[in-house]
């Protein structure tokens, strides 16, 4: 069997408990894709780029199945989810489809004789339980998912549509998943969910992520605990406390901001303005100094005239971000947003993701340019595609984030001491010092 799994962390832990099931029910999950029985898709269906990735992916199977290559396409996750059915007679030669709530239905997927194979539910259950997953990232790195779905309602987004409203697991089991990741090598734990910071509001205690990330904290053998996904409207002073408190939690932060201008903010159903956004940045720096911040800002929202890009570039500007990205705004079906007037023509849209990219670049280099001299604590993730050794510090993500470049070779999964001595676009280069205990901040 061949897998494909697209989009986003949430996805990859879904691909790699479908793995699981499969793993266990006697299949081989690591072939080739032109010397495999099956190719397993699993589809991000967010907004129209990210479809067309899937599609792209799906017909790339179906002409292998043509030229005899492959027996069987099954595409899973949230592009059968929001299409159903519609998506066979789209693309001939799909054999099964699985929605994001069923899951547990990928092995009668792969070995049903029937075809097409759909299961498809429109009712979400609780928040599966992701323990005993095959794993595809690094050994010492995982993603740790809180919670499923949303139920924020940004007039942008689909994803309540395709993955339902919030439903959290219960804390014993986030702890149980920690600590088997944890034993399994896992050195690095990253926090996702749609909505991290809206963990818990569902459940009968309504335990919070404050109380999560102190218990996350107690478990020995993870040496960073990272928090992803958190929406500003949730980020409250008992979670920034967690935060500043955890010594395994580094001082990062992936905050979605999506745009900074009250009437675009009220537009996109944020739930704060820029008075809340800037009185957070600043609690966040200066309860952590240092801290690293992540952000994504989306352009050509319908009714972003010059003058709100205008106040868009000037925070940035402003507030000298680690990362930025930057989304051109994608009218969908079925969200408030792709009915409201005002639409920025896709041109304009381009050309502003162009310029705020450009802005952020220069922020980006001359941090970096700051930063030789300096020493930092660095996870080693392995040699990348060209041979080098490359790691991270505690302010970059993995997989969304620059990299540390280190100037020898060093066992992947080990903190070490390292000096940065240069730098090369966004990464840094380093040259190892010496191993580390617990982390520092960044």
């Amino acid at each position: 069997m061949s897998v494909v799994s697209l989009g986003c962390p949430k996805a990859l832990v879904d691909t790699e408990k479908m793995l699981a099931l499969l793993a266990q029910a006697g299949c081989l999950v690591a072939a080739p894709a032109d010397d495999a029985d099956v190719v397993l898709i699993n589809t991000c269906a967010f907004i129209a780029p990210a479809r067309e990735e899937s599609l792209a992916a799906i017909r790339r199977a179906v002409a292998l199945k043509r030229r005899g290559k492959v027996r069987r396409v099954v595409v899973a996750g949230c592009l059968p989810q929001r299409l159903g059915p519609a998506l066979l007679a789209d693309r001939p030669g799909v054999d099964a489809l699985v929605g994001v709530f069923d899951r547990p239905a990928i092995v009668a997927a792969v070995t049903a004789r029937e075809s097409p194979f759909v299961r498809v539910s429109r009712r979400p259950r609780g928040c599966e339980d992701d323990r005993g997953r095959f794993r595809l990232t690094p050994r010492h790195t995982a993603y740790l998912r809180l919670a499923e779905g949303c139920s924020a309602g940004c007039s942008f987004c689909t994803v309540p549509a395709i993955r339902g409203p919030l439903r959290s697991k219960p804390i014993h089991r986030v702890l149980e998943e920690a600590a088997e990741l944890a034993a399994d090598g896992a050195v690095e734990l990253n926090l996702i969910a749609q909505d991290t910071t809206a963990y818990g509001a569902d459940l009968p205690a309504r335990p919070g992520l404050a109380e999560l990330l102190r218990r996350l904290d107690e478990i020995e053998p993870v040496r960073w605990i990272r928090l992803m996904y958190a929406h500003p409207a949730g980020m409250s002073e008992e979670i920034v406390a967690a935060m500043a408190d955890c010594r395994r939690v580094v001082k990062y932060l992936d905050l979605p901001l999506q745009h900074v201008s009250d009437g675009m903010l009220r537009a996109m159903r944020r739930g704060y303005d820029r008075r809340r956004v800037e009185a957070l940045l600043a609690m966040l720096r200066r309860r952590m100094p240092g801290i690293a911040l992540r952000t994504t800002f989306i352009v050509g929202f319908p009714g972003e005239g010059a003058a709100e890009f205008r106040e868009l570039l000037a925070f940035v500007a402003g507030q000298a971000f680690d990362a930025v990205g930057v989304f051109t705004y994608w009218p969908e079906e079925g969200t408030a947003a792709g009915r409201m007037a005002g639409q920025v023509p896709a041109r304009t849209r381009r050309r502003r993701r162009d310029r705020l990219m450009r802005a952020q670049q220069e922020i980006a280099f001359a941090a970096n340019a700051r930063r030789v001299g300096s020493q930092l604590e660095v996870l080693v993730d392995g040699l990348d595609g060209e041979g080098r050794c490359v790691g991270r510090h505690a302010g970059q993500g993995p997989d969304v984030d620059s990299l540390c470049i280190l100037t020898a070779a060093a066992p992947a999964g080990e903190i070490v001491k390292a000096k940065v001595v240069g730098w090369d676009g966004y990464d840094l280069i380093v040259e190892r010092i010496a191993d580390c205990g617990l982390p520092i901040a960044n």
